[in-house]
């Protein structure tokens, strides 16, 4: 049971905060002012590594970033005709979109030839991009895509004497722990929809799990799930001795981009493989290159201690614990002070808990499908910023105030920006300025807005009460405040040696004068010495103030309007 009532401190050990800056690659250098709904790379244009010059990277650099998760690097199925360059072409009905999905990788050895300048230098321009990336500062961090690959995945870049996924398999049989995928066995590959000419026989097992011959159009069609050594269909019994041939490919796979330098993996759905795969792959990973981070994309609560601690995943996805509940508060659905909840229910792994606001399966915050307005992810900000040192990742553009309400081809207007289509986000767009990041064809809002990101998430590090302080959440306590409102409003302590930071958020449309009650046990706890007006500087303006730190006097302050404070005492 949770001790609702209990003064809720932990702490936090680390020496610098991750803050990943995601960014759809395929869009960033997009440029054109009148895209077309399902256009072609001719028609649409593309964006390509080179758009990442060291100007742009020191602009991302400067919002505070300390990873760049490039998404969509590595090849994947497209209806982009590559025959020229020796690329087998892929039939469209198994393409999603025009330009295709990401995570229906081709070919595991090679990078994306819709990224590159020059196609036959995609590789050269990919180092060049990890050497200008580290040369400003910052880490990189790829996709690997382990549970599935797209239906026609042949690699045309392996190594010499690397076999493709399938080649050795026993088509005969639906499962054997050395095949490396699942068969449908005596029969074609139907699907609920029409396959245009398409041929697959046997069919294969689908990427979401489906095991039969006929996904729909809402299952993962065009992807096949690959075979960790688990019979699905047998009881969900475990072969894992002898090693699979599957887990052998991919910690090829995995050492083959570390030694170019990726710092970090972002794990597709990782927990869709098994445990014991993570386990074996990552200890000799980083038996090799101690650095590599691994990020899960895990949804299960029940399952993260596992991928943790028996897995060595460095960091999960806190997507159903605080950004739902996130979520939940900002479109008013539930209450600031059900975040202390989200917090308690990971409090043991919190380190190693992923924060965000957004991301490419999410909708935008300021989607018309979300929050309507990028001024709600204020507050928000402030809480999965600097509630911790645990890592906080934010989406390109959305310290513009993107809204990802066009309709761009496959995905539809939906409130996400597309992974799909050839399309231009228009902030992202005018934010670069042709390369030249001038400022000046953004509007008002929109400086405004990514200065307010930049100052958060820049002191996130900078201070050190917030970047490896103790946390002391302060919901307890201020419930029974008479000028507390706890369904709009959130509150907490970071204390360092010397620092203590006064961090509140305010989720309501209406500016808030609140007095905040510090318990004698924070004072206590945090050795935090009394004062009836000590000074204090509000990191997010500048403005200096006095404040009573006192447990028997509460604290008064002004909020503005979907925002907070920042507080800083020098005790």
């Amino acid at each position: 049971m949770l001790r609702l009532w209990h003064p809720l401190v932990f702490d936090v050990q680390t020496m610098q905060k991750p803050i990943i800056y995601q960014v759809f690659t395929r869009l960033f250098g997009a440029d054109s002012r009148s895209p077309l709904p399902h256009g072609d790379a001719a028609t649409n244009g593309c964006g390509t590594m080179g758009a990442f010059t060291g100007k742009a990277l020191a602009e991302i650099k400067s919002l505070g970033a300390t990873h760049v998760w490039f998404t969509g690097l590595i090849e994947h199925a497209t209806q982009t005709d590559y025959s020229a360059y020796g690329i087998r072409p892929d039939h469209p009905a198994v393409v999603k979109g025009r330009a295709g999905s990401p995570y229906a990788i081709k070919d595991y050895y090679d990078i994306d030839p819709d990224l590159a300048t020059s196609v036959p230098a995609r590789m050269r321009e990919f180092q060049n991009l990890v050497a200008r990336t580290h040369k400003a500062g910052m880490k990189v961090v790829i996709d690997f895509v382990p549970n599935h690959v797209a239906r026609q995945y042949a690699s045309d870049a392996a190594p010499e004497g690397v076999a493709d996924f399938g080649a050795a398999d026993d088509t005969h049989m639906h499962f054997s722990p050395q095949n490396n995928f699942y068969y449908c066995t005596g029969q074609p590959l139907h699907a609920q929809f029409d396959l245009g000419g398409y041929h697959e026989y046997p069919a294969r097992a689908t990427g979401n799990d489906h095991f039969d011959a006929w996904p729909g159009v809402c299952d993962w069609y065009e992807t096949v799930k690959l075979n960790y050594g688990v019979d699905y269909c047998g009881g969900r019994v475990a072969h894992f001795d002898p090693v699979p041939d599957t887990w052998q490919k991919m910690l090829h796979i995995l050492l083959f981009w570390a030694a170019k330098g990726v710092d970090a993996f972002r794990c597709d759905m990782a927990e869709m493989v098994p445990v014991a795969f993570w386990a074996w792959a990552i200890k000799q990973v980083k038996a090799e290159y101690p650095g590599v981070e691994f990020i899960a994309e895990v949804y299960d609560p029940s399952q993260y201690r596992a991928y943790i601690r028996e897995g060595g995943m460095d960091y999960l996805y806190d997507k159903v614990g605080l950004y739902d509940t996130l979520r939940a508060v900002v479109c008013g659905h539930a209450s600031a002070s059900d975040i202390t909840h989200r917090w308690q229910e990971v409090d043991d792994i919190r380190a190693h808990m992923l924060y965000f606001l957004e991301n490419h399966d999410e909708q935008r915050l300021a989607s018309d499908f979300f929050a309507g307005s990028a001024d709600c992810g204020r507050a928000p900000l402030l809480v999965s910023t600097l509630m911790g040192g645990n890592p906080t990742m934010i989406y390109f553009g959305q310290e513009l105030g993107e809204r990802g309400m066009d309709a761009e081809g496959f995905s539809g207007r939906d409130g996400r920006t597309t992974i799909f289509d050839y399309w231009t986000v228009d902030t992202i767009r005018r934010w670069r300025d042709g390369g030249k990041f001038s400022g000046r064809k953004l509007t008002a809002e929109e400086r405004d807005l990514r200065a307010y990101y930049g100052r958060v998430l820049t002191m996130a590090n900078s201070e050190k009460a917030l970047r490896e302080g103790l946390f002391y959440d302060l919901m307890y306590v201020n419930p029974h405040a008479p000028l507390f409102n706890p369904r709009h409003t959130y509150a907490w302590l970071r204390r360092a040696e010397g620092e203590l930071c006064v961090c509140v958020a305010n989720f309501a449309a209406e500016a808030q004068d609140i007095e905040l009650r510090l318990p004698q046990h924070a004072f206590e706890w945090l050795s935090i010495a009394q004062s009836d007006a000590a000074e204090a500087t509000n990191l997010l303006t500048g403005e200096r103030l006095a404040v009573a730190l006192r447990p028997d006097r509460p604290m008064r302050i002004s909020l503005p309007a979907l925002g907070g404070v920042v507080l800083k005492v020098l005790a």
